[in-house]
C-alpha cells in the first residue's frame, strides 16, 4: 500500500486545544514528494484538506466512482473529518493515486511539519509521510 500525502490524505490539529492550535495546522502544506500542495482548513468543527496544486496536473482516474474519474485532482478534498484525539487528529484520507480511502491520522512533527498516516486492516499496515509548510 502506497500512501502519498497528495494521495492519502490525513491531517491533525486540536480544536479542543483552542483556536491557536487549529491556526497552526491550517494553511498550505507540501507533500513529502514535493508534487502536491494541500490546503488544510476548518470545515465546521473538523479539519479538511483540499488539493490546491499538482506539479503534474491530472484527473482522478483511479476513483472507484466512474462518474468522478474525469474530474481534475486539483480541487479534490482528500482529507476530511479530522477530529482531535489526544495529540493526534483522526479522520479520513483519500489517495487519488490508488482511488482508496483510508483511516488517517495527523500530528505535528516540528514547527513547520506534520506527519500524515493512513492504515488498512484495522491498523495493522500503516504508512506515514511528513509534509512541510508551503506558506
Amino acid at each position: 500500500m502506497r500512501i502519498s500525502i497528495a494521495t492519502a490524505a490525513l491531517l491533525f490539529c486540536s480544536l479542543g486545544a483552542g483556536p491557536a492550535a487549529a491556526q497552526e495546522v491550517t494553511g498550505v502544506w507540501l507533500s513529502q514528494t514535493g508534487e502536491t500542495r494541500v490546503r488544510i482548513a476548518a470545515c465546521g468543527a473538523e479539519l479538511c484538506g483540499t488539493v490546491v496544486w499538482r506539479k503534474t496536473p491530472g484527473k482522478d482516474v483511479n476513483n472507484p466512482d466512474a462518474s468522478k474519474r474525469d474530474r481534475p485532482v486539483v480541487g479534490i478534498r482528500m482529507i476530511w473529518g479530522m477530529k482531535k484525539s489526544g495529540a493526534d487528529w483522526n479522520g479520513q484520507l483519500y489517495n487519488f493515486q490508488d482511488g482508496k480511502t483510508y483511516n488517517g491520522k495527523m500530528k505535528f512533527a516540528g514547527a513547520n511539519a506534520i506527519e500524515l498516516g493512513g492504515c488498512v486492516m484495522g491498523g495493522l499496515i500503516c504508512r506515514t509521510q511528513t509534509w512541510t509548510r508551503a506558506q
